[in-house]
């Protein structure tokens, strides 16, 4: 008994140091989710790991290709936050990175927004409009969701489980448990926590674990597609602008599955899309778009890297504009600026050709 005890621990033992060798990145991973690293060389996560890896692989391969222009969105909004862009693999496991992806149980849109927690963090939910479906609002919301309960357990691996099973049910396994331990909570003969959600934060682990490996190649992939949000009148169909727009209407569709069918609704006056930002100046000259005043609007665009002491007022002086254009332009909820990230600065002609020389 006590030879095939040693026997199973060296073979544990053995895979835990070929998956440190295999996916290099586990160090950061674990420490991005404040997980042990010891956590590795569990029998648990390296049984979950073996069954899983390889479904996951081809997972996570088809979510890339299908979300490859609104990824960079996604991330982005996380860094700007000051949040692990890592957090991003909870949407790729809640949806595949399908923004009107819906659950058996009627949860929507890439973070998989219940209707009362969507109306908790102001998602507008309409017949013809699902802010669950927009890329830029329900990340900012389940970035706002994530920090609460990172606020309330502390550690972000607490805040995954609590994403999954909600904040009572792990407040009572914590509880029960007498300990927040990653190891003990994911127990399976405890079962402090349901499997699903024991599961859910292996399959979180792996799937970063996988992504964050540079080994693995998924082709030639473009994630450089950086997006803005511009109004439009109500009625609007989208397949027609983007013939207007030149560009390929799966591409606009996909970056804008919050309206249904590819409508903008009549319930308000303005609403605002997103398209990429290299088609904002057809945009602006569009005819069909005058009664909007963007005219009004300046039409050119500059990119400005956030410097050490740069507020909204610094920069909107420096580029003689103004802190709402800016704010609008970059989808601003607050003045917080993060060091190195990039605004997009709106400007009139004489101040581009000035910055351009």
């Amino acid at each position: 008994m006590r030879f095939l005890l040693s026997l199973v621990l060296f073979i544990n033992f053995i895979y835990a140091t070929s998956l440190q060798s295999k996916y290099p990145s586990y160090s950061y991973v674990f420490n991005e989710f404040d997980i042990d690293k010891s956590y590795i060389n569990e029998e648990p996560f390296l049984k979950f790991v073996n069954s899983h890896e390889r479904s996951l692989k081809r997972f996570y391969k088809a979510s890339l290709k299908r979300g490859k222009d609104i990824l960079p969105t996604m991330q982005g909004l996380l860094l700007k936050d000051d949040i692990s862009d890592l957090f991003v693999y909870i949407s790729i496991v809640e949806s595949g990175l399908k923004s009107n992806a819906i659950s058996s149980k009627k949860a929507v849109g890439l973070w998989q927004f219940m209707p009362k927690s969507a109306k908790y963090y102001n998602l507008d939910i309409s017949k013809g409009y699902d802010e669950r479906c927009d890329t830029l609002c329900s990340t900012s919301a389940a970035i706002r969701y994530l920090r609460k309960l990172h606020k309330k357990f502390k550690k972000w691996y607490l805040a995954i489980m609590a994403y999954n099973c909600g904040e009572g049910r792990l407040q009572k396994a914590i509880n029960k448990a007498g300990s927040d331990d990653l190891t003990i909570l994911t127990n399976s003969r405890s079962k402090y926590l349901p499997k699903e959600t024991r599961e859910y934060i292996n399959k979180i682990i792996l799937m970063a674990m996988i992504g964050e490996s540079s080994h693995i190649d998924f082709g030639s992939i473009n994630y450089d597609r950086e997006v803005i949000k511009v109004e439009v009148p109500s009625g609007v169909s989208l397949k027609k602008l983007a013939k207007e727009l030149k560009m390929d209407t799966q591409i606009l569709l996909s970056l804008n599955k919050s309206f249904k069918n590819g409508i903008v609704p009549k319930k308000k006056k303005i609403y605002k899309i997103v398209i990429p930002l290299d088609k904002v100046y057809e945009f602006y000259f569009l005819d069909n778009f005058n009664k909007i005043e963007l005219k009004k609007k300046k039409l050119y665009m500059i990119s400005h890297i956030v410097k050490l002491g740069d507020t909204l007022s610094s920069i909107a002086k420096s580029y003689s504009t103004t802190i709402s254009e800016i704010k609008d332009a970059n989808y601003l909820s607050d003045d917080y600026l993060v060091v190195g990230s990039i605004l997009i600065v709106p400007v009139v002609k004489s101040i581009f050709d000035k910055v351009s020389k």
